[in-house]
């Protein structure tokens, strides 16, 4: 088995049309009059709230929970049998699915996600690949064992009490796209301690899967917020374009001051900081952004990055980059 960064050959090209192609064109009636719905829960580690307009005053809590569930089951690391913890604890490889080069925008179209195993790992995987290759490096899904060790992943919230550069520095072996190839419908990894961590990426996705949830059902306004990555479309209850309000980021604001209020008009946008999620040290802080490509924490001025892009993934994953 070859490893590189180029880790699904020609199908890294079939990723992008994957991602962005659209849905069969449906009769969907649209959904300009009649009340806004508010629907919100928990999901991720964090809240959701949906915001839309609909004729018949639908509540689609249920539907909506149930796609989460359904993400969850794929792309957490918090639960052992998910599609992206049966990956971290395999020793060699993971079958994602055999088909994976038959799959087109055509395809998909027609035939629905279930077509599909893993459909949402796949798709995070793909769009993760293209945006790690953008950054070089920058963001890299391959960043849990750090992600651990600095005690900020799936294992233990526990502060570091002892650093130990030779143990970072081992870890860092196991960090780079290069180390994880697919070949006949398995994802194998190089080492048995390679890992994934989707976290960087997966709220921004959630968002533009309910927002295409949204859409189907015939929602022309809408806002969907996935702790603070947001997807807007349309108007407000209010009139006019969505308002957003982009926190202030400072450890002692409170999360109801905002540093800016922002139109987030038809596009996404999400915020990435190292201002709510950190711990102290023996007098030293240290902050979950972990840089890929030093193994450490990453010490920077720079206390939060809020980007704008079409889809809420994209921002996303883009956001988290800019920390490093």
């Amino acid at each position: 088995m070859r490893f590189s960064p180029f880790l699904f050959g020609y199908l890294g090209l079939l990723c992008f049309t994957l991602l962005s192609c659209k849905r069969a064109p449906t009769t969907v009636t649209e959904n300009t009059e009649g009340p806004y719905v508010r629907v919100e829960g928990k999901t991720m580690g964090t809240y959701y709230r949906v915001q839309y307009q609909d004729s018949l005053g639908r509540d689609f809590k249920h539907e909506l929970d149930a796609l989460l569930v359904e993400m969850n089951d794929e792309l957490s690391t918090y639960i052992d049998s998910s599609t992206i913890s049966r990956f971290n604890q395999a020793e060699e490889s993971l079958e994602i699915g055999g088909a994976l080069e038959l799959i087109d925008a055509n395809t998909l179209q027609q035939s629905g996600p279930d077509t599909l195993k893993n459909t949402h790992f796949v798709r995070n995987l793909f769009r993760a690949q293209q945006i790690y290759e953008k950054t070089k490096g920058s963001f890299d899904p391959t960043v849990m064992p750090l992600v651990n060790y600095w005690g900020f992943g799936y294992t233990a919230k526990k502060p570091v009490t002892a650093v130990d550069s030779l143990k970072v520095k081992e870890l860092q072996l196991l960090v780079g796209l290069n180390n994880i190839a697919y070949e006949n419908g398995i994802l194998y990894k190089s080492l048995p301690g390679v890992q994934l961590d989707f976290s960087a990426i997966a709220k921004g996705y959630a968002v533009d899967q309910l927002a295409a949830f949204l859409e189907d059902k015939g929602a022309v306004n809408y806002l969907v917020d996935i702790g603070g990555e947001m997807m807007a479309h349309g108007s407000s209850q209010r009139g006019g374009v969505w308002k957003i309000g982009i926190n202030t980021p400072r450890e002692e604001a409170d999360i109801e001051d905002y540093e800016v209020i922002v139109d987030l008009d038809n596009q996404a946008l999400a915020t990435s900081g190292n201002y709510r999620n950190f711990y102290d040290f023996e007098g030293r802080k240290y902050a979950h952004t972990i840089n890929p490509k030093t193994g450490f924490p990453e010490l920077s001025t720079l206390l939060s990055a809020s980007v704008f892009a079409p889809d809420c993934a994209t921002a996303d994953a883009y956001a988290t980059s800019f920390m490093v």
